[in-house]
């Protein structure tokens, strides 16, 4: 059921529905619409409860579902403004005008990200509101009240990232409601209330980990130490927040239940979903949700599988790749990359002619064309190399920030890193976060938080304001952070827009 006011404004209250009687992942892949629901009668049970939280999950699979009809992606709009993607669809305004910084306002993705977040955060605002007074068990209550403020937390941690000062929300409002045409916050405000229910999540009793692909421990400690990086980065600049984030990853880490995989191609083994070194994903299943990602990254209509639309939305560019290290592992053919392919059309090996993008290839979907892998938001590297940058940052190297950075560099047969000052080795670290998280989502964060931007053809770190994408474009402060989506300025007169949008 949606339940929708009448008026288009940034939150759209929405309760999606999902059967409580399917077993594992279908829990939240299938949606259940029954439109005699409203906020007011629906959360009667514990059964009613668990669909609501099912719902949040479900509601993490529209970052990489399709927003448009040229293979667009709200991924994607956190890649083009990096530098280090191209495309090889001319017709895609949203990619295109991001790749080339000419993007306005307009921008679809801007919309989506916006619409899509505040949605499931008005789901979480009122399974917090509600769930408390449903007669159920309450260790069962305890963990759907961390589930829904986890997923509030990560959804807000994205908009003040992207849009700075945003509207902040945390109760159910409806029409009549004075928050229905909201202000914005400062980004202090939003950060307080991300660290709030991540604390509130790591003490809802969530098992040490999950193979259906529900919410665990680690998945909250990894994104609380996510934000305290950020926060102690642009623009808030809390460096006491570095120990902070190094003492939460160091939690994960010590924790044993996470692993690098001892292979590249175990990241795209199904068999691995949610195992090893994937901490929080989205889940697909074929036969009731499939991925368009793996889709997305296809060379252009190469006609290597059985795909009726090879996009190539996303490639990688020619210098970024080449940036890697020598005999770096994650560069050779069919591990992070890839130049040929044998159809599974033809029999033959389709020569590309350049590097595509090898990393979320799903080599079932070649010849079924339906991909179900999952796309993956933290991943053990990133916690790792979190914990590197913050513990060097609160007090220099130390031998365990090595460990952790040389953990990753082992497993791309690179020699491990010693004897580093405090700046090198933060430049260390920041390189190997670029090469081993690349088209993750992270390099554009982390370029804002820094003001820095790695330049892939010096080997350098360039100021923000003023570095020059390998194709020519050049970043100004404009990008530090998305434009409020033209048609909630409309809606709302109290949002103001964001400089040079």
């Amino acid at each position: 059921m949606r339940y929708k006011s009448k008026y288009t404004v940034p939150f759209i209250i929405t309760l999606f529905l999902f059967t409580g009687v399917i077993t594992g992942c279908k829990k939240y892949l299938d949606e259940d619409n029954r439109s005699n629901y409203t906020q007011e009668n629906y959360f009667q049970s514990a059964d009613q409860a668990q669909a609501a939280i099912n719902n949040l999950y479900a509601s993490l699979r529209k970052i990489t579902d399709g927003t448009g009809t040229y293979g667009e992606s709200p991924f994607m709009m956190l890649e083009f403004p990096t530098g280090m993607a191209n495309t090889e669809v001319g017709q895609s305004q949203y990619n295109n005008t991001l790749r080339t910084l000419t993007a306005n306002a307009d921008n679809n993705y801007f919309y989506v990200w916006w619409a899509n977040s505040y949605n499931a955060i008005a789901n979480a605002n009122l399974a917090i509101e509600r769930i408390p007074a449903i007669a159920m068990d309450d260790v069962a209550k305890k963990r759907m009240l961390g589930e829904a403020a986890f997923f509030r937390a990560f959804y807000y941690f994205h908009l003040v990232r992207m849009y700075g000062d945003v509207p902040l929300i945390l109760k159910s409002i409806n029409a009549s409601s004075p928050e229905l045409y909201p202000e914005r916050a400062s980004q202090a405000s939003v950060y307080d209330a991300i660290v709030a229910d991540l604390l509130t999540a790591e003490a809802a009793g969530l098992p040490v980990s999950d193979v259906s692909g529900k919410l665990n421990i680690g998945a909250v400690k990894s994104l609380l130490a996510s934000v305290y990086l950020t926060m102690a980065g642009y623009p808030l600049q809390k460096k006491e927040n570095y120990q902070k984030a190094a003492d939460k990853a160091s939690e994960v880490i010590t924790s044993g239940t996470y692993r690098l995989f001892p292979a590249y191609a175990d990241l795209r083994n199904k068999a691995n979903k949610n195992l090893g070194e994937f901490i929080l994903q989205n889940q697909y299943q074929v036969g009731i949700n499939t991925s368009s990602v793996d889709q997305g990254f296809l060379p252009r209509s190469r006609k290597i599988t059985k795909f009726s639309d090879e996009i190539g939305s996303v490639t990688p560019s020619a210098e970024f790749y080449n940036s890697y290290e020598a005999g770096d592992l994650r560069t050779k053919e069919q591990q992070y990359y890839y130049s040929s392919y044998v159809s599974v059309l033809t029999g033959q090996t389709v020569n590309f002619g350049s590097q595509y993008i090898f990393k979320f290839f799903d080599t079932e979907a070649a010849t079924t064309a339906q991909s179900d892998l999952n796309w993956t938001f933290i991943r053990y590297p990133e916690v790792l190399l979190i914990y590197a940058e913050a513990s060097n940052e609160a007090g220099g190297p130390v031998q365990a920030a090595y460990d952790a950075l040389n953990l990753i560099r082992t497993r791309a047969q690179l020699p491990n890193l010693a004897g580093l000052s405090q700046t090198a080795f933060r430049e260390a670290i920041w390189k190997e976060k670029y090469h081993e998280l690349a088209y993750e989502n992270k390099a554009w964060f982390d370029m804002v938080r820094t003001r820095l931007v790695y330049n892939p053809v010096t080997g350098v770190f360039d100021n923000f304001v003023g570095h020059a994408f390998p194709s020519g474009p050049v970043l100004t402060d404009k990008y530090l952070l998305f434009g409020i989506p033209s048609r909630e300025i409309k809606n709302n007169k109290k949002l103001a827009q964001n400089p040079g949008w």
